[in-house]
């Protein structure tokens, strides 16, 4: 837990009084390769900060085939954070790509304690500003303006991502098939 409070405290100080409210809403769980933390058509009840492993966020299309938009490494938060806001089904799944240990919380509660306590209201606005409006607008744009390649070259930078996922997994997260990536890589002369 206190790789998760140390997390939260590089957005915004919180007190040790909210750290100590959010020490009981915190719960260890662990989930193996595969497993599916949430499924798409499931209410998302929880937030996740990964303590160890890697998941996957992703949607299936009406032929089976998985889009990858997002993989989550350790220290990182992850939920379907707009089903949890618009108290909806999640459209995405949430899937362990490596054996993986998470700190869940109720989103429920969080949310509660979000309203009454300043201090976790300003890690919330600065987790967000940061994760999903200055890290997110460049991926979007990248999307309608940048080829598989020059995305592939992007994820490439992050190494330790990199070297964990498959070729089916970057093949998904690229939008392209198999084949097209072994082109790009052999382009590469990778």
């Amino acid at each position: 837990m206190e790789k998760l409070l140390f997390e939260m405290n590089t957005y915004a100080a919180l007190s040790p009084a909210t750290t100590e409210i959010l020490k009981t809403i915190f719960q260890v769980k662990q989930f193996k390769k595969n497993e599916h933390i949430l499924r798409a058509g499931e209410y998302a009840k929880y937030y996740y900060f990964i303590c160890k492993g890697l998941l996957g966020y992703y949607k299936s299309n009406a032929d089976g085939n998985i889009i990858y938009k997002m993989f989550f490494e350790e220290n990182s938060f992850c939920a379907s954070t707009a089903a949890i806001i618009e108290e909806k089904p999640s459209t995405f799944n949430i899937i362990a790509l490596e054996d993986v240990e998470l700190i869940q919380y109720s989103a429920k509660a969080f949310r509660e304690l979000v309203r009454t306590k300043h201090d976790l209201a300003l890690f919330q606005i600065a987790y967000l500003e940061k994760n999903w409006v200055v890290k997110k607008e460049p991926l979007e744009i990248e999307l309608k303006w940048e080829s598989a390649k020059e995305r592939y070259l992007e994820l490439h930078k992050n190494q330790v991502l990199f070297k964990r996922l498959k070729q089916h997994h970057i093949a998904s997260y690229l939008g392209v098939t198999p084949t097209q990536l072994s082109r790009i890589r052999k382009e590469l002369k990778e």
